[in-house]
């Protein structure tokens, strides 16, 4: 089982906090500063928000959320015998959380995870971790802003 994540860069968490629990009739999973997910099961979605002003209302990064580390090797081999450049996270702490990924960026540079989280991280952890940011040019994957986060 998995589900899509869709990660978007909002103006103001709170807003955007009240704005999708109407919209999805359901409470997050986890507030941080700066920082919301919501678990979606109906329709089948993790939606993370997160805070960035100066991207607003555009999209952060995309992503599938698997449900073990073994999921996250299989879609890694996958992706990487189908030809693409993918880059391996592993136990990387991120958006508060401990987790196995994948990173590929579809061709115009979007980038996509699959992912798992092994455990919480505590709310004083920053939200970005080292090199948990990816994304891509024609040749190799490379780390970027805060901008394409967990």
């Amino acid at each position: 089982m998995s589900r899509v994540q869709l990660a978007l860069n909002v103006s103001d968490i709170d807003e955007a906090i009240a704005f999708y629990s109407k919209v999805f009739d359901t409470r997050p999973s986890k507030i941080r500063p700066g920082y919301a997910n919501f678990a979606i099961e109906e329709p089948p979605l993790k939606l993370v928000l997160i805070e960035n002003p100066s991207e607003a209302g555009t999209m952060n990064h995309l992503g599938v959320e698997v449900f073990s580390a073994d999921e996250v090797t299989l879609a890694a081999q996958r992706l990487t015998d189908a030809g693409l450049l993918t880059r391996d996270e592993l136990e990387t702490t991120c958006c508060y959380a401990v987790q196995d990924k994948v990173w590929v960026n579809d061709p115009d540079g979007a980038p996509w995870e699959y992912y798992t989280v092994l455990a919480d991280a505590p709310a004083d952890t920053p939200l970005v971790g080292e090199g948990c940011c990816v994304t891509s040019d024609e040749s190799q994957l490379v780390e970027v802003s805060q901008r394409a986060c967990c």
